[in-house]
């Protein structure tokens, strides 16, 4: 009796149960991987791999290591206080004529051009005379450009020899490295970026506050009022999903410019004179109105999926209880909707710091953003590790920001109805 009590259970083909119910869980999770394969592919191929590939070319630097290898083996333990003996100009010789023949000598010429100016012209007009070139190769080099006998071409090709370099990230917030190694801020007249980023940051706040102030009446309307009324609203307020954003930019620039629509208005009614017209376009107040209008429903959803969650029998409470309606509300009412505040707040934040297409057509000079100089860097001036190192930086900040909201509030809150 004993015995038949201790046996373990089977299925009917005599397979212990544990073993069965094991497998039949492997296999639903094996068909659950399955059917989410594709999209895990999706994401894997359209989003992790570009974000991997950026923050490697925001680091990689192979063009002096590449096309000068015997250039960089031969300064290999020189101490940079005297100009290096003619075996290093030999070497750079060599690796010139082989990189001409190549045709690689471009590469070299930018990435050196973007440490210290000149050096694009240097590599370019020393690979023209190679084929007369001869020993001794030091003076022969210095003959043809001077910048060959200046410490600090030779310290700055041994600095950029390594495959790693943090050179990007460092002209990403207007510094870089001195000749002999040390981390300084470059010239005033090229510090561009660290403005650019703190201009992004602010005016980001701005938007996002203002969102807040145009959007939450307008939530508030949207959760308290009859249904009927409440759909009629929301169709308003998803009507600008509707409509492309190239289209709504460029209304706004026909509404805010001096000959527009909002001036003449304005003059019409008489509340400025026609020779006094508002500069409303390009500059920062044609971003921060284009992109609050743009935003604004990213602020008004998730401020009505949690208004629409507040029981109304809450402020009857309150006022039964003698409270004034602003006390109530600031109390009772504001309170419970912080997490819709929050969730809105990170979705307009973290949209605006990386718009692109309004602030370059609404914004002009004083109104761009960061983002729109990482487009610059990618097709005009090509300097792609910078544009990675901005975008980089940029993604840390979406990312610290994300932390800090998931931390205080959690992302599970961040519901759009």
């Amino acid at each position: 009796m004993s015995n038949s009590s201790s046996a373990p259970l089977t299925t009917a083909d005599g397979v212990p149960l544990r073993v069965s119910l094991r497998r039949a869980i492997r296999r639903s999770k094996l068909k659950a991987l399955l059917l989410v394969s594709p999209l895990l592919l999706f994401l894997g191929i359209a989003f992790v791999m570009p974000i991997v590939d950026m923050l490697w070319r925001s680091v990689d630097n192979p063009e002096v290591s590449s096309t000068l290898p015997r250039t960089v083996s031969a300064l290999d333990g020189w101490e940079g206080e005297a100009l290096p003996g003619e075996p290093v100009f030999a070497a750079l010789a060599e690796d010139l004529r082989e990189g001409q023949q190549a045709r690689n000598l471009g590469l070299l010429a930018s990435r050196l051009n973007y440490e210290k100016s000149g050096m694009r012209s240097t590599i370019t007009r020393t690979a023209r005379r190679l084929r007369t070139l001869e020993p001794p190769y030091r003076e022969a080099l210095i003959e043809i450009n001077d910048t060959w006998g200046e410490l600090d071409t030779w310290r700055l090709i041994q600095r950029e020899s390594s495959p790693y370099t943090l050179s990007y990230y460092l002209a990403a917030v207007d510094r870089q490295f001195s000749p002999q190694g040390e981390i300084v801020p470059v010239p005033e007249y090229l510090q561009i970026h660290a403005t650019l980023f703190w201009r992004t940051f602010w005016m980001s706040a701005v938007i996002t506050l203002a969102t807040l102030l145009l959007g939450y009446p307008v939530a508030f309307l949207l959760a308290n009022l009859p249904l009927r009324h409440s759909n009629l609203l929301m169709i308003l307020v998803l009507l600008p999903f509707w409509t492309s954003l190239l289209v709504r930019t460029t209304t706004w620039i026909a509404i805010l410019q001096s000959q527009g629509v909002l001036n003449d208005v304005m003059v019409a009614l008489g509340v400025i004179a026609d020779e006094a017209r508002w500069q409303m376009i390009h500059n920062k107040t044609g971003t921060i109105i284009a992109m609050t209008h743009i935003l604004l429903p990213f602020m008004i959803l998730p401020l009505y999926s949690v208004m629409k969650t507040i029981p109304p029998s809450y402020m009857h409470a309150a006022r039964s209880l003698g409270g004034r309606p602003f006390l109530c509300f600031r109390r009772v009412y504001f309170p419970l909707t912080i997490p819709g505040i929050a969730a809105g707040g990170i979705l307009v934040f973290i949209l605006s710091i990386g718009y692109y297409i309004t602030p370059a057509l609404v914004g002009g000079q004083s109104g761009r953003f960061i983002t729109n100089y990482i487009a610059y860097h990618m097709q005009t001036s090509l300097n792609w590790g910078l544009a990675a190192a901005i975008a980089s930086i940029l993604l840390f900040v979406v990312v610290v920001f994300y932390w800090i909201f998931n931390r205080l509030i959690g992302v599970d809150k961040v519901k759009l109805g």
